[in-house]
């Protein structure tokens, strides 16, 4: 595995498996600041999976791990629409 290239640009997902005694929380902040630093055309969720293949398949007890997993399940999850949107016309 090598560090930066298109789906992990900056390393920052390589890194994170290679920070001993790394935190959830820790790992969340580096899973957002990578989301965020991805191409705007991206589509998120393949790009999750591959990551997941590339690292959690040797470290599935890696809380980095455990964080990819949490966004795949959010991303899958509906979203209920609240406030005057979802309140029907008259």
């Amino acid at each position: 595995m090598k560090k930066g290239d298109a789906l992990d640009p900056k390393g920052l997902i390589f890194e994170a498996y290679q920070i001993e005694g790394i935190t959830k929380s820790e790992c969340r902040t580096i899973f957002l600041d990578w989301a965020l630093s991805l191409p705007l055309d991206t589509d998120t969720g393949p790009t999750i999976r591959v990551m997941l293949d590339r690292y959690g398949i040797t470290e599935p007890q890696h809380p980095m791990t455990g964080v990819m997993r949490e966004g795949l399940q959010a991303m899958a999850a509906p979203r209920r629409r609240g406030g005057w949107k979802s309140r029907p016309r008259h």
